[in-house]
């Protein structure tokens, strides 16, 4: 009776934890999303979505970053009491748990206003501000790249080939949109297929976190 209650008393917080990174990518692409649609100047072929930061509404993405940091870390530690022992199971976690704190930076350090956002702004400049919101971004997304591969060697020796290609595809997208961003050339269907990956690789969290609950 007392193990039983033990298992109880700990399944019930990790379910609660993959549960609150579930929701994290689907909360920040739905409140991007809407922001990105409603908001004067905002142009998604031009601008990503933490420039959102920016202007008197800022405080609903840079709300977003926080709200999204905490789920994912939250989400992070669940997937570390929950995995078996095995290829990938101590570093997946804690990968993803960096690409969370990455988000909390990314909310403290805002990124630099440019290219006609907010309304009337002239060309990007760097700030102190916005040079470490990139780094932190660039921190974040490359933890998530490397927690795709770690994940689909795990898949690969569980025997999960399906999950495992999944796994890959997702990581090798997202690096390709995220080095064409990084190139400074950032035309419109480089914004346009960063904004794709990004949504595809937050989806490749959340579906791998639903299978672990599962």
């Amino acid at each position: 009776m007392t193990i039983a209650a033990t298992r109880t008393t700990t399944a019930v917080p990790a379910r609660a934890l993959l549960a609150c990174g579930a929701v994290s990518g689907p909360l920040y692409f739905l409140t991007s999303f809407t922001q990105a649609a409603v908001r004067d100047g905002f142009d998604m072929t031009k601008h990503p979505a933490s420039m959102l930061s920016n202007g008197d509404a800022g405080w609903i993405q840079v709300t977003n970053f926080l709200v999204t940091g905490v789920l994912m870390i939250a989400g992070a530690i669940g997937l570390s009491r929950t995995l078996e022992p095995g290829r990938g199971s101590t570093w997946g976690p804690r990968l993803l748990g960096v690409f969370g704190v990455s988000l909390l930076f990314a909310a403290v350090f805002k990124a630099d206003a440019g290219n006609g956002f907010p309304v009337g702004t002239g060309p990007a400049t760097l700030s102190t501000a916005g040079v470490l919101h990139m780094a932190a971004g660039s921190v974040g997304f490359l933890s998530l790249i490397v927690a795709t591969f770690v994940f689909a060697s795990r898949f690969s020796r569980e025997g999960h080939r399906g999950w495992a290609v999944y796994s890959r595809a997702t990581g090798i997208a997202f690096f390709a949109s995220f080095a064409g961003i990084s190139s400074g050339n950032a035309n419109a269907v480089v914004m346009l297929a960063f904004w794709t990956t990004v949504l595809l690789a937050w989806g490749w969290v959340t579906a791998v976190i639903i299978r672990t609950a599962r």
